[in-house]
């Protein structure tokens, strides 16, 4: 990863049917948390229009670490497992990003 880049991260979970807005709200509850988070700087749920079933994540941390760190977070610990039973199958891997600046940054 380039020295002066941001770590970012991006990727779509997919709920059951009937769950996408229930994710979402747990999902939100996380970018709160990750308001106070060490190294995070953008945390976005996302829904795209006619697809509400699939919520996105976008986040931007100064680095992996701090990324990995907040994982290891009891009360983000508690939401990742309220959400895992409404996941249609396992959660895929985000793509992993070099960022390299951008407005709000």
């Amino acid at each position: 990863m380039k020295e002066n880049s941001l770590y970012g991260l991006h990727g779509k979970l997919v709920a059951k049917a009937g769950q996408g807005a229930t994710l979402a709200e747990i999902l939100l509850e996380a970018a709160a948390m990750m308001q106070a988070a060490k190294g995070c700087r953008f945390y976005v749920v996302s829904t795209e229009e006619g697809r509400p079933e699939e919520v996105w994540i976008t986040e931007v941390w100064d680095t992996k670490e701090d990324h990995d760190r907040s994982l290891s977070d009891p009360k983000v610990r508690a939401l990742i497992s309220k959400a895992l039973p409404l996941l249609e199958g396992n959660p895929q891997k985000g793509q992993e990003l070099q960022v390299l600046g951008g407005a709000g940054l």
